[in-house]
């Protein structure tokens, strides 16, 4: 059985690697805006980046505790609150040079968890692949039976076919000899020749 073959996007094989790199340039990005707009050296800034920091870690704690914890809930939290983080430095720093640290330790650190998810994933999409060729497997061989099943009876039809026309033409062709007449045969004694066959 023939699968369509998709060939995914570039960009949608992409996409997906560079996520976590893009997320962090975008929270240094939008820190140093803060930065220019009125944040470094602002104490109330970063007391309430600070807050929010906390809040989200603890949120994430809160997350992750007892049986009932949410792995993605917690991970959601714990990221948003090192975002939090990293954009308060960055607003904060009159240089560059730390929130630049901050920004690689950052990224080294998502690109660290992702790889982890991203095995998962290849490992749960390389058995659901295993499992749909074996799948596959088990249904082409019942459908090359049902195939051999068919062409077989087709093969047997056509026989037969042929075999009925062969006799037609035979039984035309002995009626069509000149001075054939089956009543003649069956006045001199000869047995009367059958117009219906009966199965044995």
């Amino acid at each position: 059985m023939n699968q369509p073959i998709t060939v995914r996007h570039p960009l949608a094989v992409i996409a997906p690697k560079a996520a976590p790199a893009i997320a962090t340039s975008t929270v240094l990005i939008l820190g140093r805006i803060w930065n220019v707009n009125g944040a470094e050296h602002s104490v109330g800034n970063a007391t309430l980046m600070v807050i929010l920091a906390t809040g989200a870690a603890a949120a994430g704690a809160c997350a992750s505790v007892g049986r009932s914890g949410d792995g993605i809930l917690a991970g959601t939290c714990f990221a948003a609150s090192g975002g939090l983080a990293l954009a308060g430095v960055a607003g904060y720093a009159d240089g560059l040079s730390l929130p630049l640290l901050l920004w690689a330790l950052a990224t080294a650190i998502t690109y660290g968890l992702a790889a982890r998810y991203w095995r998962t994933d290849r490992r749960d999409t390389l058995a659901h692949e295993r499992h749909m060729s074996e799948k596959r497997e088990d249904h082409s061989h019942t459908e090359r039976i049902e195939a051999m099943r068919s062409r077989t009876q087709i093969e047997v039809a056509r026989e037969g076919a042929a075999y009925a026309a062969a006799l037609a033409e035979a039984m035309t062709a002995r009626a069509m000899l000149p001075g054939f007449d089956p009543t003649e045969l069956t006045r001199a004694g000869l047995p009367e020749l059958p117009t219906t066959t009966k199965e044995n």
